[in-house]
């Protein structure tokens, strides 16, 4: 006769004997170092609290969020989506890629790279790109400034640096809207096709503009409030633990290491990495006359980007997983590949193109 299993115990699983490590991790530090948790949380609550309050719900960038909807909702509405697929369709269809791939991209330039994200994903499941194609437009969106401000600021301190202005931009803005995408295209994300101008839908909506306003605003609203900064504090919270168990600062000097070696100017190139692309060009523009000009460059090319790494792994896949056909981990992985491609840029434009336009 059969031993008979009972029904009410199963084995126990991974993540269960993880589970006990951390409660009895829990239980030893309440006894032994009480002032751990509480320093653990106090640290990752310091780490959030100025970026989440101070420049997203306080600061200017917030209401860039909002505005930028606002805009890219009127500039719908006025046929400047369907303009853009006129412009650029013969082009994708000489590199047999639909053509929707370009509209995140020109939308981050004009606005924000969540506004670019809210507005062009839906554009680009109605247009009936791929999987791969919706890949390749989140990469390439990613070479394009997440703000205008960081654009017109760049421009000045660019011309601090008695480089040619023209070029630069030429080759770090607009040339990747192209490159980008057949690059990507003819490697990794094969599975691209033409489509032709006909077959494509209007993408001018027919709401009324008053109406399309409003929508637009409070469209915003709920963009940064229940994306953005949900995405932003997962970020810093979880720079706050590794700074709090005292890892980040070799991470944080590895990256110093890198942007050096990269041609880009570190402290400006940090500031870009983990906080705010238009706060480092600000500070690019005081030091730029005396800097090594092809640090400003690289510095320039790397804020003209979907940074800061709180957008790359949080923001743009918390957006597109909303609101086109990736998950999360398909977004940011195109994200994370167009963020390297965007540091190779920084150093060939840096460390090659700057002494001919100098």
């Amino acid at each position: 006769m059969s031993e008979r299993k009972d029904p009410g115990r199963r084995k126990w699983t991974g993540v269960e004997y993880l589970g006990i490590f951390l409660v009895l991790s829990s239980l030893a530090s309440l006894l032994f170092w009480p002032h751990a948790l509480a320093g653990l949380f106090d640290a990752i609550i310091k780490k959030v609290f100025p970026i989440v309050v101070d420049i997203f719900l306080t600061g200017e960038v917030g209401i860039a969020v909002i505005v930028s909807v606002i805009v890219g909702r009127m500039l719908e509405r006025l046929g400047f989506t369907d303009a853009l697929f006129r412009v650029f369709a013969p082009v994708m269809k000489w590199l047999s890629i639909n053509p929707a791939v370009i509209i995140p991209s020109v939308y981050n330039i004009l606005g924000d790279i969540n506004a670019a994200g809210r507005i062009a994903g839906p554009i680009l499941m109605r247009a009936k790109a791929t999987k791969a194609e919706q890949k390749i437009a989140v990469a390439t969106m990613i070479q394009s400034q997440q703000s205008f401000a960081t654009f017109m600021i760049g421009l000045i301190a660019l011309a601090a640096t008695g480089a040619a202005v023209f070029p630069v931009v030429l080759l770090s803005i607009f040339v990747p809207l192209i490159l980008v995408p057949w690059l990507l295209s003819k490697t990794i994300y094969r599975d691209t096709r033409t489509v032709e101008l006909e077959e494509l839908p209007r993408f001018t909506p027919g709401t009324a503009y008053l109406k399309t306003v409003f929508d637009a605003a409070k469209e915003g609203t709920e963009l940064l409030l229940l994306v953005i900064i949900p995405a932003v504090a997962v970020v810093f919270g979880v720079i706050g633990l590794l700074e709090y168990i005292g890892v980040w600062q070799p991470i944080e000097n590895a990256f110093t290491l890198l942007l050096s070696a990269l041609s880009i100017e570190p402290a400006t190139g940090m500031l870009s990495l983990l906080a705010s692309p238009t706060l480092a060009m600000a500070e690019l523009q005081k030091i730029a006359a005396s800097i090594d000009p092809r640090l400003a460059v690289g510095s320039f090319v790397l804020a003209s980007s979907g940074l800061p790494l709180s957008v790359i792994f949080g923001q743009v896949p918390a957006t597109w997983a909303a609101h086109s056909d990736l998950t999360e981990r398909e977004a940011m992985a195109a994200a994370v590949i167009g963020m390297l491609m965007r540091l190779v840029t920084a150093f060939v434009i840096g460390y090659f193109v700057t002494p001919w336009v100098v």
